[in-house]
C-alpha cells in the first residue's frame, strides 16, 4: 500500500520532500499541544474509561481483553478503544501524561496521513499540506485530542485514515488480498468508534474525486487537482453497479455497526423529543459546525440542547442554507472538489447529528473531526482555483504576486488558529477552569454546574460545591447526577433519612447502571449508619447485581458481615474490595477482620499495605482513596 509514489515509481526529491513536511506536521502539532501533558484526568468520563474502571485499570490480561470484546460500558461497543486504555494502564499507571501524549501523537499522525493520502490522490503537495496543517491546528479538534475519554475518536480516525490508503491502492488494481485490507481496516475503526459508520458512502464519493472512478457529465479541469502524475488518479472508469457491488461488505460492517450501537445506546436515549426537534436540531447543528470552523469561538465540552426553546424559524432558515448550498454543489459538480468536500460534510456528521437523540447535548465539537475535513478541502481547492493557480501546466512556476499572497495568507491563518489552539488546551489543563470556562459560553448547562462541582469536591471545597450541584437542580429538576450528590452532601453531615430519599429518587430517574450502583452502594451505608442492617445487605448486593466487581459495595458487605461476628466472611469481603480497587481504607478492614480472626501476620501485611497506600495517595496520585458515600460524575455519550 503507497500513501506516496506514482505508478512509475517516486521521485527521491518528492518522496524526501513528503517525508519531511510530514514530519514537521507531526512535530509542530505535538509542540502546540504538550501543554496536554500537564492535565489531569477530565472529571466527565475518565473515571468511567480509567479510573474507576476495574478491568481498565489492571492493565492489559486476558480476562481485560475478553471484557473489552462484550461489554457496551459508556453506551459504545469499541473493544479496541478499551484495549488501547489498558496499554496505557498496563505502560503508565494511573499518570494521566502517558495517555494524553498518547492522543496527542495519535492526531499528529493522522494529520500526516491525510496530508500523505490527499497528495497521493491529488498530487498537490501543498494543497494537501494546507488542508491537513488545518486539521492538526484547528481548536474545533482540541476536545478529540485533550480528553482522555476520546481516545476512541482519534483512534478510529487512524483506522479510518488507513482504510482511504488501502482504498486508494485498491482502487488503482482491484485483487481479493487489498479488498481484504481495506476491509480488516475498516473493522478495526468501528471498533474503536462506530462514528466512522459512513464509510462507504464516503468512498463513492472519493470514487468520483480524486480517484475519478466514476465518470462526470463533464470532465473538470486540472484545477480540480487530478494531474496526470497524481498516483491515485489512474484508476479507470468503472460502472456503477460494480462500485456498490464492491462496497457491500463494507455496507454490511456499516449496517451490523449500527445494530450493535442502537442496542448499546438504548439506556441513553432520550425518548419522547418529536421528530421536528430532532430535525430542527440537526439544522442548527450543521449551521453551527460550520460556524465554529471558520469561527472556532465559545467551544466548550458539551451544549445543553435546547428542546422545546429552539427556534423554529432560526432552524428553517439553517436548512434553507444547507438545501441551497447543496444545490449548488450539484449545479457545479465540475468543481468536483466542492461537491465532494460539501457532501462529505454532510454524510459524514449524520451519525451524529443527533436524529436519534443520545445523551443530553446538542452537538459536540468532537463530531467535527472528520467532517470538518471536508470544508478544509473547499476552502483549500477554492481559494487556489479562484486564484487559478493550476490554469497553467503544472510543471510552469505560479505566478510571484500569487504565491506571495497564498503564502501570506496560510501564515496568518495558521498563526491565528496556533494561538486560538494554545488558548483552548490550556483550558482543558485543569477540571475547574475548564468547567468555568464552559459555563462562561453556554447557557443553562447543568452538567457543567455539575462539573464544576465535582472539581470543587476535588480540591476539598464541599460547601461550594454543593451550591453549583443546587443550581444544576434548578435548571434540570431531573438530573440524576446533582440530586446523587446532594443525597450524598446530606449523607455527609448525617442527614441520612434525606439522603436515603434521595437515593431512591436517582434509582427513579436513572437506568444507567453506574448511577444505579452508586445510588445502591450509597444507600446501603445510610441504612448501614442508620442501624438498618438488611436493608443496607439488600442495597449492597443490588449494587453487585448490576456491577459485580464493585468495590465499594464489597466493603460495605464486609462491614455487614463483621457486624454480625463472620469475621472470616468478612475478611473474604474486604480483600475482594480490595482487589477490585486498592485503598487504604479496604486494607486496613481487611487487617482488622484477619487481626480479629487469629491470622496476625496476614493481617500485618494488609496493614503495611494500607500504610503504603495511604503515603502515596497522600503524594497525589490519582485515584485516590474512596470515600463513603461517593459522588457521582457526569458522563456523555
Amino acid at each position: 500500500m503507497r500513501l506516496v509514489g506514482g505508478r512509475g515509481g517516486t521521485p527521491p526529491d518528492s518522496f524526501l520532500r513528503k517525508l519531511t513536511l510530514s514530519l514537521l506536521l507531526i512535530l509542530a502539532t505535538i509542540t502546540l499541544y504538550n501543554a496536554v501533558a500537564r492535565a489531569p484526568f477530565l472529571n466527565l468520563d475518565d473515571d468511567i474509561y480509567v479510573t474507576q474502571n476495574p478491568e481498565v485499570r489492571s492493565g492489559l490480561n486476558r480476562s481485560a481483553i475478553v471484557w473489552a470484546f462484550t461489554t457496551t460500558t459508556a453506551t459504545n461497543w469499541h473493544p479496541l478503544t478499551w484495549i488501547s486504555h489498558e496499554i496505557d494502564c498496563q505502560i503508565f499507571g494511573l499518570n494521566p501524561a502517558g495517555p494524553h501524549m498518547v492522543n496527542v501523537l495519535l492526531h499528529a499522525v493522522n494529520a500526516a496521513l491525510l496530508f500523505l493520502i490527499l497528495a497521493a490522490a491529488t498530487g498537490m503537495i501543498w494543497r494537501s499540506l494546507m488542508v491537513a496543517a488545518l486539521f492538526a491546528l484547528h481548536p474545533l479538534n482540541v476536545e478529540s485530542v485533550a480528553w482522555i475519554a476520546e481516545r476512541k475518536n482519534v483512534l478510529s480516525m487512524f483506522f479510518f485514515l488507513l482504510a482511504l490508503a488501502a482504498y486508494g491502492w485498491y482502487a488503482r488494481n482491484p485483487k481479493f488480498g487489498r479488498h481484504l485490507t481495506v476491509t480488516i481496516l475498516y473493522a478495526l475503526a468501528l471498533m474503536a468508534k462506530p462514528q466512522v459508520i459512513t464509510f462507504p458512502f464516503a468512498l463513492l464519493l472519493l470514487d468520483y474525486w480524486p480517484l475519478r472512478r466514476i465518470k462526470g457529465e463533464s470532465e473538470g479541469g486540472e484545477s480540480e487537482g487530478a494531474p496526470h502524475n497524481a498516483p491515485f488518479a489512474l484508476c479507470g472508469f468503472v460502472p456503477w453497479k460494480k462500485l456498490i457491488w464492491e462496497k457491500i461488505p463494507w455496507f454490511v460492517l456499516s449496517a451490523a455497526s449500527a445494530v450493535i450501537t442502537m442496542k448499546a445506546q438504548s439506556t441513553a436515549r432520550h425518548e419522547g423529543i418529536p421528530v421536528w426537534l430532532h430535525l430542527a436540531n440537526a439544522a442548527f447543528a450543521y449551521a453551527k459546525y460550520i460556524g465554529k470552523t471558520f469561527w472556532p469561538a465559545h467551544l466548550a465540552p458539551l451544549y445543553p440542547h435546547p428542546g422545546g426553546a429552539i427556534s423554529a424559524a432560526g432552524a428553517a432558515m439553517s436548512a434553507v442554507a444547507i438545501i441551497a448550498v447543496s444545490i449548488l454543489a450539484v449545479i457545479f459538480r465540475n468543481r468536483r472538489f466542492f461537491f465532494v468536500g460539501w457532501f462529505w460534510f454532510l454524510g459524514t456528521v449524520v451519525p451524529m447529528v443527533g436524529l436519534v437523540q443520545v445523551g443530553v447535548q446538542a452537538m459536540a465539537d468532537r463530531y467535527a473531526y472528520i467532517p470538518a475535513i471536508g470544508i478544509f478541502v473547499i476552502v483549500c481547492w477554492g481559494i487556489a482555483d479562484f486564484l487559478r493557480l493550476s490554469a497553467r501546466p503544472l510543471e510552469a512556476p505560479p505566478p510571484r504576486a500569487q504565491s506571495v499572497l497564498l503564502v501570506g495568507l496560510s501564515v496568518i491563518v495558521l498563526s491565528a488558529l496556533s494561538f486560538a489552539l494554545r488558548r483552548q488546551v490550556n483550558f482543558w489543563t485543569d477540571n475547574l477552569t475548564l468547567w468555568q470556562h464552559t459555563l462562561a459560553v453556554t447557557e443553562k448547562n447543568f452538567i457543567a454546574e455539575d462539573n464544576v462541582a465535582t472539581a470543587l469536591l476535588a480540591k476539598g471545597r464541599t460547601d461550594e460545591a454543593i451550591e453549583y450541584f443546587r443550581r444544576a437542580q434548578a435548571i434540570r429538576p431531573g438530573d440524576p447526577i446533582s440530586k446523587m450528590n446532594i443525597a450524598s452532601y446530606e449523607q455527609q453531615h448525617g442527614n441520612l433519612r434525606d439522603a436515603i430519599v434521595g437515593y431512591d429518587q436517582v434509582m427513579r430517574l436513572t437506568e444507567s447502571p453506574q448511577l444505579l450502583t452508586l445510588a445502591h452502594a450509597n444507600r446501603g451505608y445510610a441504612y448501614l449508619m442508620s442501624n438498618e442492617v438488611d436493608k443496607a445487605k439488600e442495597d449492597f448486593e443490588a449494587a453487585l447485581a448490576q456491577q459485580p466487581a464493585n468495590s465499594a459495595a464489597y466493603l460495605g458487605l464486609g462491614l455487614v458481615e463483621r457486624r454480625a461476628g463472620n469475621w472470616q466472611q468478612a475478611a473474604r469481603d474486604f480483600e475482594r474490595s480490595a482487589e477490585i480497587q486498592p485503598t487504604p481504607m479496604a486494607y486496613q478492614q481487611l487487617a482488622d477482620a484477619l487481626d480479629t480472626a487469629g491470622q496476625k501476620n496476614a493481617a500485618e501485611a494488609a496493614r503495611a499495605q494500607a500504610a503504603k497506600l495511604t503515603a502515596v495517595f497522600n503524594h497525589g496520585a490519582a485515584g485516590g482513596p474512596s470515600s463513603i458515600p461517593a459522588t457521582a460524575s457526569p458522563s456523555s455519550p
